[in-house]
């Protein structure tokens, strides 16, 4: 399915964060057939149990792409699958959302379990100021937080806890290096989450992909920039299937 292109939302957010982007390339481009999959609903922690679960619904010999943590999964995904993966597309994922010895590009871990904490007893709290965090940097960060807040949907704090943990965890430098099919990954300039720094480290550790910096985007450009982010999605997959 050389047509077929599934994403996976961020934590938190849910689908609807992704609407902009997919309404935008049907539009552009309505020979690709695009799909967003919700994020596993479980409470385990364990990125195997989440990866098993995506794996039973997915289709094979799919694109997939995602938001974030939705990235990082389809990552870890397309590399468990590999020819059976037709690309991969990653949007502000990291490659360690947090900070390890060998990856400084994350966020520092005694923040992140401030953050985990948080998420367990004061939930809504914790997800208003992820979508503050998701909206710095843009050119207009309340409208942005408005958007992102529409959509949001409420599930049990203990699968937002489990997702945050999953994101904790993950850690996609060798599924990348072990996928050989086409890679595109695009990074926002003002990411108040994932360090621009990200784009040219990942160079660095595969200077074969693509790589993509919107300068003057935040976190949120799913839902800020759609255009930019559906049009260098629609000439990559193109390009590739004319390889």
């Amino acid at each position: 399915m050389r047509n077929h292109l599934i994403l996976l939302p961020g934590w938190g957010l849910g689908s609807s964060a992704l609407q902009p982007l997919v309404a935008t390339l049907r539009a552009i481009d309505p020979g690709l057939r695009v799909e967003i999959q919700a994020l596993p609903s479980l409470v385990s922690s364990n990125p195997e149990d989440w990866l098993d679960k995506l794996d039973r619904q997915l289709p094979r010999n799919a694109w997939l792409g995602g938001w974030s943590l939705g990235g990082m999964l389809a990552a870890e995904l397309a590399a468990r699958r590999g020819d059976d993966c037709h690309g991969l597309i990653t949007l502000g994922s990291n490659l360690s959302f947090v900070s390890r010895p060998d990856w400084p590009h994350g966020m520092a871990l005694d923040t992140f379990q401030t953050f985990l904490e948080g998420c367990r007893y004061h939930t809504q709290v914790t997800l208003k100021r992820f979508v503050s965090l998701c909206s710095q940097g843009a050119e207009e960060p309340r409208s942005l937080a408005r958007l992102l807040s529409a959509g949001m949907p409420a599930p049990a704090p203990e699968q937002l806890v489990a997702g945050l943990e999953v994101l904790g965890q993950l850690d996609t430098r060798a599924a990348l290096q072990r996928y050989g099919g086409p890679q595109l990954h695009l990074f926002a300039g003002r990411d108040g989450l994932v360090p621009a720094e990200v784009a040219g480290e990942l160079l660095e550790i595969l200077p074969d992909v693509e790589v993509g910096l919107l300068e003057d985007s935040a976190h949120g450009f799913v839902m800020e920039t759609p255009h930019e982010l559906a049009a260098a999605i629609k000439a990559f997959v193109h390009e590739s299937d004319d390889d």
